[in-house]
């Protein structure tokens, strides 16, 4: 074995196709003296056992983008480096034998549409035809997607290495980690079994192992190992030639040709989770243990799908672990423990569909800061640190396995790991009978007065009543609304000032009692983050950031901190906020000795007391009503919530919030408001100073002498049996022209409502089409705001 160099500008820990794929792609990027190490053989984890299909779609047009690069980089691979990567592409088949999962694939095909991929709907008889080996009697719909295919695991990993040793990178195999050197909270070198390689910076595509992995560092990394299994056959008659991918997700199962017999695997409701230290340094192309107890009922569903499978010969059932995550989507990106370390890993049995385009962005993230385009989704900052608990991951990642053909019906909840994080007033919410949904580890109140647990449905849902009323309370009396899981990060120091005026693009000098809202940039000009801040102080200021977005936003302003003479630090938990909200508010603050905060200005804020309990009142409203956020020591949220509902408020949910926010027009970040959108195109200039001395300024000149527009718009449709819920296209006179952000029912309106995007600008009154599950709905083109009347209050 060659001798390992004593320096690499990046040490790739991993040898399967997330690692092989990065390397590639540093190489490719310039970073010719990258190095591969893999403690055994190149792809021997999970990638040599993967079925290898290769399906474009996904729930996003990024992911989607994703995976068509990596359709791309297999086909060019063979070109470029004479490699058979076995590229098969004979399609794949979704059926449908319930009426939610044809929606389901409905839907899937008009985002097919959108985003450019060839996906239609067949009949029964024609999947028939495609499948003839299939029994088809209980099939109500189907869509054939042409353009899929699958690949051989090991010969694409064989291409993509054999590309990166050409430019100069290096491979080690039986190379194993034994500990990662860091200073001063950034990676500084690789110690192996074959010695050490100092380097400045580590891509961390450990698979299976990668949670342990990456503690060597000090970073959590949330993934855990469970069972996968299929089976497959010895050659059977009918079978000739390849076949496409037939998914029959109401049954769990995807089938295709091997070999001339049946390779038939499932991801079955409930998995079987693989504890740490099981899959030891020696598990190389290993699999576990046949489990026919477990595989049973997924093979009764297959045996009435294929009659043929009968009378087949069984060559194997295969157990291979993958590894999960807490919600089924991979993680790509730098730490926030520990710079220099990046994550790709986590892959969630999509491995191979996924890890060209991954690992493309992966090495762009190295190379240049940021991934090729937002992959907010897929953020290895996401996750709360309560779900890098064993425990949880041991319950969680077995049901997220089995989620991966779940029906993507609205307001789904998880099972598993909940009741992490309670919110300071969870019991008086539970009294109320809230209906919980998790956002990083909290149990959110998502609405109240539940009878019954909400059946899951694309038609009007259970809750819809219960909605209406807290909408109606908010409007026409007075709401609570809890933004107490929304990040509060404080920011202290004689430079607080001069720091923030670097990081924010908004007016961050004015005076103490000043609430200010801020596009927080990167240097691309694009959305990091939005943010409320409050100056409390003239060295202190707390900023207000999203519930999903506290680890990645933390790590962000600590980052930038550096030189300036400032501390940050996070006090999420230390205070509940309460919005009170409604025409009412007034008169219930009075009531309870609250007129200090009746004197407080629009986007003002100030002490005051209300039954008696200190608290920090600002006038702003995220619902649209007059009112305001009032912040509460955790402790004290208890009483003013027994008082504010003893005068009359009563409490409201997520749901309700959302859909008040659309009608209001408020973009929010992971839905309007992203890496790949600015100020311009979201219509939020005026949250940037136009004198400029911030991150991200010059980019921002430069996309509007290009011509960058706002393209948020806001959507009513006609008909009120309409149930829009995201990402749907949107055609004018026939054309795609965007898509559907945030979607819900106007309360206040009548209507089903949505704020999007789209490539031009449209005004008022102009009309467009809705496609939800292939089907056309009209719908009102709105600039601005569906209803305002906290702005009818700032002009009384």
């Amino acid at each position: 074995m060659a001798a390992l160099p004593s320096h690499a500008s990046v040490v790739v820990i991993g040898g399967g196709i997330m690692g092989c794929s990065t390397l590639y792609h540093l190489a490719k990027m310039g970073v010719t003296d990258a190095v591969l190490v893999e403690r055994n053989k190149l792809t021997s984890g999970t990638t040599w056992h993967s079925a290898a299909q290769v399906r474009a779609l996904r729930h996003s047009r990024n992911l989607t983008r994703m995976i068509q690069y990596s359709v791309d980089l297999y086909a060019q691979l063979e070109q470029e480096t004479g490699q058979n990567v076995g590229w098969i592409q004979k399609g794949s088949l979704s059926i449908a034998t319930s009426e939610g999962r044809l929606t389901h694939i409905l839907r899937q095909e008009a985002l097919a549409h959108a985003y450019g991929i060839d996906a239609r709907s067949i009949s029964p008889g024609e999947a028939k035809e495609r499948w003839p080996l299939m029994n088809a009697e209980d099939v109500i719909g189907a869509v054939w997607s042409p353009d899929d295919g699958r690949v051989s695991p090991s010969d694409v990993c064989a291409a993509l290495v054999k590309s990166a040793k050409g430019l100069g990178a290096k491979i080690f195999e039986d190379t194993g980690v034994t500990g990662i050197l860091t200073e001063n909270g950034r990676v500084v070198g690789v110690e192996t079994s074959q010695g050490t390689i100092m380097c400045d910076a580590i891509a961390l595509c450990t698979g299976l192992w990668s949670r342990e992995a990456g503690a060597m560092a000090g970073a959590e990394v949330p993934a855990l190992a469970c069972e996968h299994f299929y089976l497959l056959t010895k050659p059977i008659e009918g079978i000739v030639g390849n076949t496409p991918t037939l998914s029959d997700h109401d049954n769990h199962l995807y089938i295709r040709d091997d070999s001339g017999g049946l390779l038939v695997g499932c991801f079955e409701p409930m998995g079987k989770p693989i504890a740490p230290g099981i899959l030891d340094e020696s598990f190389e192309f290993g699999l576990l243990a046949e489990d026919w107890d477990h595989f049973e009922p997924m093979m009764m569903n297959a045996l009435h799908r294929l009659p043929a499978l009968e009378t087949a010969e069984v060559k194997m059932l295969l157990n291979g672990p993958e590894s999960f995550t807490p919600d089924g989507m991979f993680m790509l990106g730098e730490t926030a423990e520990t710079r220099g370390l990046f994550l790709g890993c986590g892959l969630n049995s999509v491995g191979m569909a996924s890890g060209g385009g991954a690992g493309m962005n992966l090495a762009h993230c190295i190379v240049h800061g940021h991934t090729a385009y937002d992959l907010g989704e897929a953020d290895a900052k996401r996750f709360a640190p309560v779900f890098n608990s064993l425990d949880h991951l041991m319950a969680r990642a077995p049901e997220i396995l089995g989620t991966h053909y779940e029906i993507a019906y609205p307001g789904r909840q998880l099972a598993t790991a909940r009741n992490l994080r309670a919110l300071p007033l969870d019991a008086e919410y539970r009294a109320a009978g809230a209906h919980f949904g998790q956002v990083y580890g909290w149990e959110r109140p998502l609405y109240f007065n539940k009878t019954a647990e909400p059946r899951m449905s694309f038609d009007r849902p259970d809750w819809f009543g219960n909605v209406a009323a807290e909408v109606r309370a908010a409007h026409e009396g007075a709401a609570i609304f809890d933004a107490s899981p929304f990040g509060k990060i404080d920011v202290r120091g004689p430079e607080a000032e001069a720091f923030l005026l670097q990081t924010c693009a908004g007016y961050m000098g004015r005076k103490p009692g000043s609430v200010i809202y801020s596009a927080v940039l990167n240097a691309r000009g694009t959305f990091e983050s939005d943010i409320t801040a409050q100056r409390l102080a003239e060295d202190h200021y707390r900023l207000f950031t999203g519930t999903n977005a506290i680890k990645r936003d933390l790590a962000w302003f600590s980052r930038a901190s550096e030189g300036f003479d400032v501390s940050v630090s996070d006090v999420t938990e230390d205070w509940a906020v309460l919005g009170l909200m409604g025409p009412k508010a007034e008169e219930i603050a009075r009531a309870l000795g609250g007129e200090a905060l009746c004197e407080l200005g629009y986007f003002k804020h100030g002490m005051a007391t209300l039954a008696g309990i200190a608290l920090r009142g600002a006038r702003l409203s995220y619902v649209g009503e007059a009112g305001w956020e009032l912040t509460v020591a955790a402790a004290d949220a208890p009483a003013l919530f027994a008082a504010l509902t003893a005068a009359g408020a009563v409490p409201a949910g997520l749901y309700a919030q959302t859909a008040m926010r659309v009608e209001k027009g408020f973009c929010a970040m992971g839905h309007e408001l992203d890496s790949d959108v600015s100020p311009i195109e979201a219509g939020l200039e005026f949250a940037c100073r136009k004198g400029g001395g911030f991150t991200g300024f010059e980019a921002l000149e430069a996309r509007r002498a290009k011509g960058a527009v706002n393209g948020v718009i806001s959507l009513t449709l006609d008909d009120v049996e309409a149930h829009p819920l995201g990402h749907e296209p949107i055609y004018l006179d026939g054309e795609l022209i965007g898509q559907t952000t945030t979607c819900a029912f106007g309360h206040r309106v009548g209507r089903p409502v949505a704020l999007a995007h789209v490539g031009r600008t449209l005004a008022s009154g102009a009309r467009v089409q809705v496609d939800i599950a292939r089907k056309l709905f009209d719908a009102t083109v709105t600039r601005g705001p569906l209803v305002d009347p906290e702005g009818q209050w700032m002009k009384g």
